[in-house]
Parts: C-alpha cells; structure tokens; sequence
C-alpha cells in the first residue's frame, strides 16, 4: 500500500467527503474518487459505505485508521527530519497567527525577511484555527497560549501590552460606570480573554453592543464609533481614528509564544525567520 493512497483513504475518513478530501490534499474530485476506488479493489475490501451525510468508514475501514495514522506520522517525521537538515536558505515558509498578528506584527517582519532572503517563499496563515505543526500545516506558529504538543519547541517571546479606545471625536466614559455608552467585546466561544472580562468588569453599566472574533474588525468597528474596544496596543496604535484611553487601571496583559517543531530546529530559513522576529518582536512592549 503506498503512502499517498493512505493519505487519500485519511483525508477522507476526517472530511467525510470526496470534495472535503479534495480540498484539503488539493487534487480533483475525480482524482479523489478514483484513486480511493483503485486502494479498495487492491486491498479487496470496501472502506466506506456511501451515505446520504457522507463516507461512512465500513468495519474493514475503521479497522485499518490507527495503522494508516502510525503510516502517516512515520512519513511525516521523514519529511520534517529531512527538511531539518536543509542548509540553504531557499524553500518555502509557513507561518500560523491570529488575524491581527498577522496583520500589524508579521508585515515589517516579513518585509525584513525577504529583503535578506529572496529566494524563501513566504506563506502566512491567520485565524483563530490552531495550524498543527507535527503535520506540516505551519512550520512557526505564533500564539497567546502556549503549545501543549510536546514535539513543539516553543518559548515566551514577549509580554504584550493591551489598551482602551475608543473613537477619536467620542467624549470619555467614566472608569468603574460607562453609562451611556457601549461596547465592542470578542466571541469567546473559542477560549477566554481576560481583557474582555476586564473591559465588562471597569464599565458595568455600558451595553455589549457588538461582539466579533476578529481584532482588526474590533478596531474598525471602534474608529467608527461604535463603542468601547479593548485592543492589543499594536493593533490601537495604527488604526486610524482611535484614541487610547487613560484610566486609572489598565487591561491584562497577554503572553505572545512561538512554537516550532523539534525536528526542524536545524532549518535555516527558519532559523533566520527567528532572528528576524526576535529583532521586531522585542519592541512590542515598550
């Protein structure tokens, strides 16, 4: 059986389509369909049962998962240890954020990077999805809680300060009431931010008004005059038409992590990306 059958019996199993599949190993539908026909007749079972909801693993199918998993972390702890020993600095990067990182972080960064190494390409994924690093899905992750995969290399790059703002012609809430006015706060059904929690805390009386999971949104929102944002200060500070409050208290701040795995610590292109980082990242909170 060969490892890129395996991938498409996998890629399968998790999607539940041929199209979710396709996509995610960016082949054809066609291609998915009949490369999965030619691994049942060449294994002389049939893997899945096709249902209205989906490709259902039969028990032939369901049997063979966690063999085909071992398979696919033995090939890709090949192609991590092989990338590893890579010396020259050309090659693809992929690098995992959240939006806002991503957006007034990453880009001086970048530019930095590219200006001294041309010959990288540099990809750059942003969301609130956690990219996983033992699969290749990033190669450097950059996150505000640690990694808890334990092939992951990963370190506290810097505390990283949060600030109140609010539109630049809006007159100042009171700190402890914000009567009067509202706010814009974060989807927390991805996890808990305790700069949201401050923010309905230091103005009880102020109405949650908007509420989205994406900072430069937030922010934008915000210059509109929408209502009271709490914001990574590097986010506030280059957004037009916000003001920076100050109060007698100031949010939590937050811990910003970077994470890599183990097996690509001797990869010089991603070597380089860190120093290129740790010179940026350092003045964030200053």
């Amino acid at each position: 059986m060969e490892w890129s059958d395996v991938r498409i019996f996998l890629a399968v199993v998790r999607s539940g389509t041929l199209g979710g599949a396709a996509r995610a190993l960016h082949l054809s539908h066609p291609t998915i369909g009949r490369r999965l026909r030619a691994l049942e007749q060449a294994v002389g079972h049939t893997l899945f049962q096709r249902t209205a909801d989906g490709f259902v693993p039969t028990d032939e199918g369901a049997g063979i998962v966690a063999l085909a998993e071992q398979m696919e972390e033995g090939a890709l702890a090949m192609e991590r240890r092989l990338a590893g020993r890579e010396e020259k600095l050309q090659g693809s990067l992929r690098i995992s954020s959240a939006d806002w990182f991503g957006a007034y972080v990453l880009p001086p960064i970048v530019a930095d990077y590219a200006r001294s190494y041309p010959h990288v390409d540099v990809e750059v994924l942003t969301g609130t999805r956690l990219f996983n690093l033992a699969q290749r899905e990033a190669d450097i992750a950059f996150r505000i809680v640690p990694f808890n995969a334990q092939d992951v290399v990963q370190r506290r790059l810097v505390r990283l300060p949060y600030g109140v703002y609010i539109a630049v012609a809006s007159a100042d809430p009171v700190f402890g009431d914000g009567a009067g006015f509202r706010l814009i706060t974060h989807d927390t059904s991805t996890g808990q931010f305790p700069d949201i929690a401050w923010l309905h805390a230091s103005f009880p009386n102020a109405r949650p008004l908007l509420a989205s999971n994406n900072r430069n949104v937030q922010a934008r929102m915000c210059a509109q005059g929408i209502g009271i944002a709490v914001l990574p200060q590097v986010v506030g500070h280059q957004v037009g038409g916000l003001r920076r409050l100050h109060l007698p208290a100031e949010p939590p701040t937050r811990d910003i992590w970077m994470g890599y795995h183990r097996d690509l610590r001797r990869l010089n292109r991603l070597r380089a990306f860190i120093a290129t980082a740790n010179d940026h990242i350092a003045n964030l909170q200053a």
